[in-house]
């Protein structure tokens, strides 16, 4: 068996016939398995979406495992899966709510930037652990073959897992105040799925990066928090900003989505333009990311 640190190209030879065998018509030869060949592919593409569901499993079992060690050992178990949302959407209350005035004219302002605060933390943390996902699995990446892909993608469902659990308290406090939602709460899904794809791509981008750049792991720790306070749907009303900002922030995936998430969430009209062009915006990110991870994935083993 030839080996080497990339992609396979589904190639199985035939084993070779054994010479000797001719002769010995008599008595079959020994079978031998077969030849898999394992060789690099380059250039710019997609990665084989085949591949990556053959090896579902193991995706599956990657994303169990994360969720186990991320609440193992720890006091408050699934209760820090609310409590940066909720300490986040504490702060914002109180200093730009009731001291800087941000919340006139929002109607249960702690509700309205803990909904925020649910997707932006969904995105914010799904970024921020499939960006360093692929150094921190290096033994793994260096022992065995199997699509680097997988490591980044499986850090969605720790998110997904977080995201339910805030969700199910978002609900609860939605409830005690009166809010009802609309129809809109049947776009959850599909804003989710947008917000998991601007995510992971961008995750994506930043993972391989990282293995070859570990300057980009620094920037990460505090971009991720100024891209918080850069998309300002998270803990303020559309009404305070201005028209041409609301033009050009969706341009920021995170703004449409996390806007999206809150009017489908607590109802209210649906902003369909915010949300079609952070979504396309996402898309664009999650394309760039998958096509260049899987351009430089071959030298993983060696940079890492």
């Amino acid at each position: 068996m030839v080996v080497s640190d990339a992609r396979p190209e589904a190639e199985t030879r035939p084993a070779r016939s054994d010479p000797a065998a001719g002769s010995a018509a008599t008595a079959p030869a020994p079978s031998e398995p077969p030849l898999t060949v394992i060789e690099p592919q380059t250039g710019w593409a997609l990665p084989d979406l085949s591949e990556l569901w053959r090896y579902r499993e193991l995706l599956f079992f990657l994303a169990l495992r994360d969720i186990k060690v991320r609440y193992k050992q720890t006091v408050l178990g699934l209760g820090w899966a609310v409590a940066q949302p909720l300490a986040t959407m504490a702060v914002f209350a109180l200093f730009l709510g009731k001291m800087a005035g941000a919340s006139a004219g929002v109607e249960h302002y702690p509700v309205f930037v803990f909904a925020g605060m649910v997707a932006w933390t969904f995105f914010g943390n799904t970024v921020t652990t499939a960006a360093g996902s692929v150094v921190a699995n290096e033994r793994l990446v260096t022992k065995i073959y199997f699509p680097r892909l997988i490591i980044p993608l499986s850090t969605v469902g720790v998110g997904l897992f977080d995201l339910v659990i805030a969700s199910a308290l978002l609900a609860a406090m939605a409830g005690a105040v009166g809010i009802v939602p609309g129809w809109s709460v049947l776009l959850l899904p599909l804003v989710v799925g947008s917000l998991a794809v601007a995510a992971a791509g961008v995750g994506v981008l930043l993972s391989a990066l990282i293995v070859s750049q570990r300057d980009f792991k620094y920037v990460l720790t505090f971009g991720v928090q100024l891209w918080m306070f850069a998309t300002p749907s998270v803990y303020l009303p559309t009404d305070a900003i201005g028209p041409t900002a609301q033009t050009y922030l969706p341009l920021n995936p995170a703004y449409g989505l996390v806007l999206a998430f809150r009017q489908a969430a607590l109802g209210g009209a649906f902003d369909w333009y915010a949300f079609g062009v952070s979504s396309a915006v996402g898309l664009l990110l999650a394309v760039a990311g998958l096509m260049y991870f899987r351009r430089v994935e071959r030298g993983f083993a060696d940079a890492i």
